[in-house]
Parts: structure tokens; sequence; C-alpha cells
């Protein structure tokens, strides 16, 4: 098994949506900045994490994602699995036929099969809560750092400067020297 960056960004964005519970929906762009992941893929990431109702929306002004359920109850299985992160160290994806045309199971299928069991087992065990106390435990800051807006609240004034005729009769004028 090889856990790619979607279970990755996925697990780390979870982690400080859940740093964050008790102050409200959280803003992508938000955890994009913090965590250095991209907007688009975390979007990508919490449409899939909300189709599991590990996180809730919230619209408009002040809205974001939160939690979905209490941080203890979500494992980090829940997470990888939500993202549609394979769980699997066989060579063919749990349907034994690893010699390929039915030919049926290889010599280490069984190994492998016990070991994906053993990975869910761990990564089951392991609670969103839980990973959240260690970050606090290690003193990260939650503090709320101020969003960059793809849209400003100001607005924006460019002085117009006109570097061609302003009529027709100085189009024409303009032509014709």
């Amino acid at each position: 098994m090889r856990l790619t960056t979607k279970g990755r960004f996925a697990v780390t964005a979870m982690i400080d949506l859940g740093l964050r519970a008790q102050s409200g929906p959280v803003a992508l762009a938000a955890i994009s900045q913090r965590q250095h992941i991209s907007l688009s893929y975390l979007e990508q990431l919490f449409g899939k994490l909300r189709r599991h109702q590990l996180v809730e929306s919230t619209r408009g002004p002040g809205g974001g994602y939160s939690l979905g359920r209490a941080a203890a109850d979500i494992s980090v299985a829940d997470i990888i699995v939500a993202v549609d992160e394979p769980i699997d160290a066989t060579g063919c994806g749990g349907k034994e036929d690893c010699m390929g045309q039915d030919a049926g199971k290889c010599m280490t299928h069984d190994l492998w099969t016990s070991l994906n069991e053993k990975m869910i087992e761990y990564l089951d065990s392991i609670s969103l809560g839980r990973l959240v106390d260690e970050q606090l435990a290690k003193g990260v800051s939650i503090d709320e750092a101020p969003v960059k807006r793809a849209i400003s609240s100001a607005p924006v004034v460019k002085p117009i400067k006109v570097t061609g005729p302003n009529s027709v009769f100085a189009l024409g004028a303009a032509l014709t020297k």
C-alpha cells in the first residue's frame, strides 16, 4: 500500500479543521494558506468528505466547513476511504486473480491480504480527536490569521488614460496624417 498525497492532504486538512472546530466554520482558503495545499485540490477532497458526512458546509459570509461529527468519532481510515484512497497491498486489488486471466491467487496473496487487514485495523484505531490532541500537546498555534480573499472589499480605482482618438472625426484625422 502506498499512501498518496490525496490521503495525506485529506488527513492534514481534517486535523487543521479539527483544531479550529470550536471557532465555527473554517474557510478552505484559510486551510489552503496554512497547510500549503492547493485550494482547488482541497475543494475536491472536501466534496468527497462531505458526501461521506465527515464534514458539513456552511454557505455565505462567515461560511466554510466544520466537522460532521465529533473528532473522536472520525477515524483516519474513515478519512482515507472517503477520499477514495485504496488501502490495499495486494497486486490484484483483492480480486484474487493475481496471476491474471482467472489463473488464481499468487503465492503471497494471503500475506498481503493480512497486511491490508492490519493496516485498516490500525488506521481505524486512530481518531481525528487523538491527532488534534497530539498537535495541541505539541503547542501548535491556532491563531486565526487573516485570509487573503480573492475579492477585496475596497473598490479599485484606476485612472483612465486615453491614448487613441476620442471620436470618429479624430480617428479620421489621425488616419489621414
